[in-house]
């Protein structure tokens, strides 16, 4: 799916534009003018259309004038668990994340789809992270309970309809 962005210049008397590339972006950018003749400076950049994970990388980064070549890139390049953990990070974590340089596999962050608290308990207990468990006791097990304790260093979200639980370092 093509990405589409809308570059509104803040001269109320300048038209906007659409752009798909980077090409198209600086072509338009460095040729629109005001109904004066005079040359547009500067555009509030936003995100039209794409795949709903770019969308939410728009979010939580938004794009401007100095990063949206970057961004444009990363929508294009990165994988969709690197949006993922960016968009984790910085929306829902508060981390700072310049799109321009900060590398998304930088981001220090367990990541565990298609799960939620209660099955990462389980999966925990199963992989023996509690120790061996006698087969007799395991039936006597608060899930629940530990994934309540689990809640102290995990969150739930829900990203593009899809559930993930993380822990960011």
């Amino acid at each position: 799916m093509t990405m589409t962005f809308y570059a509104q210049p803040y001269d109320v008397s300048a038209t906007g534009f659409y752009f798909t590339d980077e090409d198209s972006y600086r072509e338009k950018i460095d040729s629109t003018t005001n109904d004066y003749g005079d040359r547009v400076e500067e555009f509030e950049i936003q995100f039209i259309n794409g795949f709903v994970l770019d969308s939410k990388l728009a979010q939580a980064i938004p794009p401007n004038q100095g990063n949206i070549i970057a961004m444009m890139e990363a929508m294009e390049t990165w994988t969709e668990e690197q949006k993922l953990k960016v968009v984790i990070a910085v929306h829902e974590g508060g981390a700072s994340f310049d799109i321009r340089t900060d590398e998304p596999d930088d981001i220090d962050i367990d990541l565990y789809p298609d799960m939620t608290l209660k099955e990462l308990a389980e999966q925990f207990v199963d992989e023996g992270l509690f120790g061996e468990i006698p087969d007799h006791l395991s039936a006597y097990i608060d899930y629940d309970a530990i994934a309540r304790d689990l809640a102290h260093d995990y969150d739930e979200i829900s990203i593009c309809g899809d559930r993930y639980v993380y822990r960011l370092m």
